[in-house]
C-alpha cells in the first residue's frame, strides 16, 4: 500500500444539515477547529444509543488531531429540565442528586468507551446570568417577549425558521413546551425562560422567578466558550428539530452567526424502533459490557457503520463486531511477538507542542476518513493489512510483518482502537476471560491434532481442524507451530 503523508491544508469533507450536501471543511482559523456537542440530558444513566453520539464525534475530533489540529470541544452536561425534574419527582430524590448521579455515569461510560474527555464540560445550571443576558438581548431585538412570568421566542419574527430542518414554519406544530399555552402569540413560539412552580428550582430575574427552556441553553454556553461564531455544532438526529433549529433561530436572531457546519448522527434502533428511555427499550451501557462484550468491541460496534447510517441493535450483530475486532486484535498481538512491538503514532493534542504529528497512512484510509468520516471504507482498509499481516506471519515474512503492523496499529490509533493502547491491552492485566477459556480449549484440541499429525493419523487432524474450521476457529500452520484466530468472514 502507498503511504500518505499529511500535507498544510486539509482535505476533510463533511455533511452539513443546514445544506443538505457534503461540503469542503474549512474552519475559520486556519490549524484550530471549534466544536459544541449536545452533550447528555442527565434524568437516566447512559443506554448505547444514547453513547453513539459520543463515539462518532470523538472519531471526528481524533481524526482532527491526528492531522495536527487544535480542536477545543465542548460538550454541554443539560443538568436542569423538564424530564430531569420529573424523573427526580418520581424517585423522590433532589433534581440535583439525581442530575449528577446520572452525569458522572454519563462520565464513566464516555471514559469507558475510550473517548478522550472534553475540552469543557458546561452545565446549564451554571450559566444562568449568561441565558439571561442573551434572553435580554432577544427582547431588545424584537424577537422575544415576556409573558405570565415566562419568556417566549416570537418564531414568525424570524424569516429563516425551518430553514436547518427543511420545515416550512406553516407546518410547525404547537411548541407544547410551556402550561402557559395562552400567554403564547403563536402556538408555535418556544420558552426561553419558564416561570417557576411549587417545588421547582428557580432563578430570580427581571421577568421573575423561573429557569430555563431546553434551548437557550446551549445557544449561551456554545458562544461562551466558543464565541459568536464557531465551526461545528453537532449531535444526535433528533435534536435537529426541535432543539437545533430553535437554537439556530435564537441565537441568528440575537446577532450571532453561530455555526458554520451542523453535523448530526444517527439512532440505535431496538426492533426499527429508536432506541430511547422513554420507551424502556434501552441497553444501559455498563450492563452491556458487563454481560456482553468488551468496552472496546462495544466502541467498535457503535464506530462501525457510518455516522449518519442506523445501526438496528441485535445481540448478534454486537457479537459479530466483537469478533472482527478480535480477528485485528489477534494479527496485532501475534504480530508484536513475531517482530516486537511497533508503535503507532501518539495522539496530538493537548499537552504536545501544538505541532500535531505526521505519519505514514495508506491512502485509501486518508481518503475514507476524509470522505465524511467513511469509517467503513477506512477499516477495510484496516482489515485488508491484517489479511495480508496474516499471510506474512505465516510465510514467516519478518519485513512484511512489520511494515503491516506499523500501519494496523497507525489506523487503528486513528480509530481509538489500538489493541496495544494500555486502555485495551489484554496483556496489562485486561484480559478477557472467555477468550482465556477459548484459547485453553482450542490450544487443547491443537495438541491433540499435532499428535495426530505425529502419528501420521491424517484423517483425525483434518477432523480436528475442520471441527475448529466450523466453530468459527481459523488454524494457521507456522514454522513456529499452530496459531488460531476467529475466521475471517468477510
Amino acid at each position: 500500500m502507498r503511504g500518505h503523508r499529511y500535507a498544510e491544508s486539509m482535505n476533510l469533507r463533511l455533511y452539513d444539515t443546514r445544506a443538505r450536501a457534503i461540503r469542503d471543511f474549512e474552519p475559520l482559523q486556519p490549524g484550530k477547529v471549534t466544536m459544541y456537542v449536545c452533550g447528555a440530558t442527565v434524568q437516566s444513566p447512559p443506554h448505547i444509543g444514547h453513547v453513539r453520539f459520543a463515539v462518532n464525534f470523538d472519531l471526528l475530533r481524533r481524526w482532527l488531531l491526528h492531522q495536527g489540529t487544535e480542536v477545543v470541544y465542548v460538550r454541554n452536561v443539560t443538568d436542569v429540565e423538564d424530564k430531569v425534574i420529573a424523573r427526580s419527582q418520581a424517585e423522590q430524590v433532589p433534581w440535583w442528586e439525581l442530575a449528577y448521579r446520572n452525569e458522572r455515569a454519563f462520565s464513566a461510560a464516555y471514559d469507558l468507551l475510550g473517548c478522550l474527555p472534553a475540552t469543557l464540560e458546561p452545565r446549564a445550571t451554571g450559566h444562568v446570568p449568561e441565558i439571561v443576558a442573551l434572553i435580554d438581548r432577544l427582547i431588545e431585538a424584537g424577537h422575544a417577549y415576556a409573558s405570565g412570568g415566562d419568556v417566549l421566542f416570537d418564531v414568525r419574527s424570524f424569516a429563516d425558521y425551518g430553514a436547518l430542518s427543511g420545515q416550512r414554519v406553516e407546518e410547525v406544530q404547537s411548541a407544547g413546551d410551556t402550561e402557559n399555552a395562552e400567554a403564547k402569540r403563536d402556538p408555535r413560539d418556544f420558552a426561553l425562560w419558564k416561570r417557576a412552580k411549587p417545588g421547582e428550582p428557580s432563578w430570580d430575574t427581571p421577568w421573575g422567578p423561573g429557569r430555563p427552556g431546553w434551548h437557550i441553553e446551549c445557544s449561551a454556553m456554545s458562544t461562551k466558550y466558543l464565541g459568536r461564531e464557531f465551526d461545528i455544532h453537532g449531535g444526535g438526529i433528533d435534536l435537529v428539530f426541535p432543539h437545533h433549529e430553535n437554537e439556530r433561530a435564537q441565537s441568528l436572531a440575537a446577532g450571532d452567526p453561530f455555526a458554520r457546519y451542523w453535523l448530526h448522527n444517527a439512532w440505535v434502533t431496538l426492533s426499527g424502533e429508536k432506541m430511547s428511555k422513554s420507551l424502556g427499550n434501552s441497553l444501559l451501557v455498563r450492563e452491556v459490557v458487563r454481560r456482553d462484550v468488551r468496552p472496546v468491541e462495544l466502541r467498535y460496534y457503535l464506530a462501525s457503520p457510518h455516522y449518519r447510517s442506523m445501526i438496528e441493535y441485535s445481540e448478534e450483530a454486537l457479537h459479530e463486531a466483537a469478533a472482527g475486532y478480535q480477528r485485528l486484535e489477534g494479527f496485532v498481538e501475534r504480530a508484536v511477538e513475531f517482530v516486537g512491538e511497533v508503535g503507532a503514532a501518539p495522539l496530538a493534542g493537548e499537552g504536545t507542542d501544538g505541532e500535531g504529528w505526521t505519519s505514514t497512512l495508506p491512502d485509501a484510509f486518508v481518503q475514507a476518513m476524509n470522505d465524511d468520516l467513511g469509517v467503513p471504507q477506512a477499516l477495510a482498509v484496516v482489515h485488508a493489512a491484517v489479511r495480508d499481516g496474516n499471510t506474512a506471519l505465516a510465510a514467516d515474512d519478518k519485513a512484511t510483518v512489520r511494515a503491516r503492523l506499523l500501519e494496523v496499529r497507525s489506523m487503528l490509533s486513528v480509530l481509538g482502537l489500538d489493541p496495544m493502547d494500555p486502555r485495551w491491552r489484554r496483556s496489562a492485566g485486561q484480559d478477557d476471560s472467555l477468550r482465556a477459556v477459548a484459547d485453553t480449549l482450542v490450544r487443547a484440541l491443537l495438541v491433540q491434532r499435532e499428535e495426530a499429525r505425529a502419528r501420521r493419523d491424517w484423517a483425525t487432524a483434518d477432523a480436528v481442524r475442520d471441527q475448529l474450521r466450523d466453530a468459527g476457529v481459523e488454524v494457521t500452520d507456522t514454522p513456529h507451530g499452530a496459531r488460531w484466530d476467529v475466521a475471517d468472514r468477510s
